[in-house]
Formats: structure tokens, C-alpha cells, sequence
């Protein structure tokens, strides 16, 4: 264990934040704290996503986390880096007052002005049946993480890798195992894949961006914090 980590583990034990101004419930961290490059995309805390408008409890672009994900996570960075690459986040921790909100907007059948971009192929009254939309996220719970693969050396720094859709695309051409993809996308979906597991994540196989920790400190409970 790095010095760095251990004093980490201090913080927890003794309760004390990472940053005095940034107060977590007890098990959560800042990723950016123990990955200060991490790259940070929180789309829900931007019109850039499937609703097209900031979501409920995203205060500001800031990664929150369960200490334990965000531990494997340095792993999987620090190996991802070594191949030139580095990881991107889309969304982690999420607040159950964000899945209200989507479940709000998805029984406005009036509004589909993302459709073209999010979920193209499939109607707005069939993302719950579908599966794409629920009224419980495991991002609730801490330990689930929507992200992917960047360059992070030569012309191409922050370039993400081409894993065949964009995040959060309503469609089966996001499962991992597509063969609607090219033989390129899928090798890059792979990669994710097994750097994920290899450190302790369970992917979810509709989604090529969608892991959860498999020993999720918290897997019963759902919070309702902000993202400050």
C-alpha cells in the first residue's frame, strides 16, 4: 500500500474529509482526490444527455464516489496509464432525487427533443419497458461508475477511444457484445472490459460504459446527497 493510500485510510478512519469545504457521508470520497488527473465529464451536470437539461441534485462537476471503487479505480488508471491511455468519467454516484427526475421526464411523452442524439431507434414510451430507464439506479449506491478510454500521450491527448456509440445510447449497439461495431470498437470496448474486471468490477452488458463494484460497500442502500 502507497503512502499516499494509507494516509487516505487514516482520513476515513478518523473521519475527517478530504477537503474541510467538502464534507461526504462516511465511505465516500472525491475521485479526483486520490486521481488528480482523472478526466471529468459529468454529463447530468450539463445539458449534454438524454433529458437536455442539468439533473436534479448535479450541483457541480464533481466525482463522488465510494472509497472502495474509488481505490480499484486507481488501479485501473495507473495501468490504463501505462499503455498511453487514462480514464474518463461520465457519471458515478448519483443521487435517487436525479432517477426521479428521469422517471419524471420519461412519462412526458411531449418531450423528445434529445431523441436524435440519445435514443434514436426506440419510442419515449418504451425506455422503462426496454429497460433504459428504472426507478432505482445501482449509481445510487456508491460503487457504479460510467466511463471510458482516453489518450493521454502523443496528437491525440484527451481523445477518447472509439467504442462504436456514444455514452448512454439507448440502443443495442451499446451491449458489449454487438456485432453491429467494427472489429476496432469492439477491441476497445474489450479493453475497458478487462481492466474493469481485472480490478473488481462487474460490467453490465447493455451498457459498455456501465460497471459496479463487486464487494459495493453499500449494496442495500440508496442515498439522497447532493453532488456538491
Amino acid at each position: 500500500m502507497s503512502i499516499k493510500i494509507a494516509l487516505i485510510y487514516l482520513f476515513l478512519f478518523f473521519n475527517l474529509p478530504i477537503n474541510q469545504k467538502d464534507i461526504l457521508p462516511n465511505g465516500f470520497i472525491y475521485l479526483n482526490s486520490v486521481i488528480p488527473d482523472i478526466m471529468l465529464d459529468l454529463r447530468y451536470f450539463s445539458s449534454n444527455n438524454f433529458v437536455g437539461d442539468t439533473i436534479d441534485g448535479y450541483h457541480a462537476n464533481k466525482c463522488i464516489i465510494s472509497f472502495e471503487a474509488a481505490m480499484a479505480l486507481t488501479k485501473v488508471q495507473n495501468e490504463l496509464e501505462s499503455m498511453g491511455y487514462g480514464i474518463k468519467v461520465f457519471d458515478a454516484y448519483r443521487p435517487q432525487q436525479a432517477v426521479d427526475h428521469f422517471v419524471r421526464w420519461a412519462q412526458d411523452l411531449r418531450d423528445a427533443k434529445m431523441k436524435n442524439d440519445y435514443y434514436p431507434d426506440v419510442d419515449k414510451n418504451l425506455l422503462f419497458e426496454k429497460g433504459y430507464i428504472a426507478s432505482r439506479s445501482g449509481h445510487s449506491r456508491g460503487s457504479t461508475i460510467d466511463l471510458t478510454i482516453i489518450n493521454i500521450a502523443g496528437l491525440d491527448i484527451g481523445k477518447e477511444l472509439d467504442m462504436g456509440t456514444p455514452w448512454d445510447f439507448f440502443s443495442p449497439m451499446s451491449w458489449t457484445s454487438s456485432d453491429r461495431v467494427t472489429a476496432e470498437q469492439k477491441i476497445n470496448r474489450m479493453l475497458l472490459h478487462e481492466v474493469m474486471i481485472k480490478y473488481g468490477f462487474s460490467p453490465l452488458k447493455q451498457e459498455w460504459w456501465h460497471f459496479t463494484l463487486k464487494e459495493e460497500p453499500f449494496p442495500d442502500t440508496y442515498f439522497t446527497f447532493s453532488i456538491e
